[in-house]
């Protein structure tokens, strides 16, 4: 399935490291930015992830609520997240149906590896539509921030 600009965001609801469940309902209130990223302690994600932790303020400023999402288990995200110091919610998609709705799942990745989320951001707006959607195929590449934080200043 192909997630548009100005579909609504599929639901879902997801165990994050600390064993709490989180829902994409549970920010209504707020613009939420999803990041779907491929796997824990690897060099892009770790930076990408840094990244947003280093910058998670101005995403507070305007509004947004900042999520990572990838089909590690929540153990593994658990470690990642303290190791790390993440300051924003690591959800585990382990079965992989929440990156399967929102067409960012790999069904084939490198070294054998099946179903690996693709490096995506989605920008789902308070009423729940996606006001921005990029999905990379190639995992070494980063998500245009730039423009991320553009449209989410425009929502306010």
């Amino acid at each position: 399935m192909i997630i548009n600009v100005g579909n609504k965001a599929p639901s879902f609801t997801l165990y994050a490291s600390d064993k709490s469940e989180v829902s994409l309902s549970d920010f209504n209130d707020k613009n939420v930015l999803i990041l779907f990223f491929p796997l824990a302690f690897t060099g892009v994600c770790t930076e990408e992830l840094c990244q947003m932790r280093d910058n998670y303020d101005k995403y507070v400023s305007l509004n947004a609520q900042v999520v990572g999402i990838s089909v590690d288990s929540l153990f593994t995200l658990e470690k990642f997240k303290k190791e790390q110091k993440i300051n924003f919610p690591l959800l585990s998609d382990f079965n992989k149906d929440v990156s399967r709705s929102y067409g960012c799942l790999y069904e084939d990745f490198v070294l054998g590896m099946k179903g690996v989320s693709k490096r995506s951001a989605f920008i789902v707006d308070k009423k729940g539509e996606i006001r921005y959607a990029e999905v990379l195929d190639n995992a070494g590449e980063l998500p245009n921030f730039e423009t991320i934080n553009e449209v989410l200043a425009g929502l306010n």
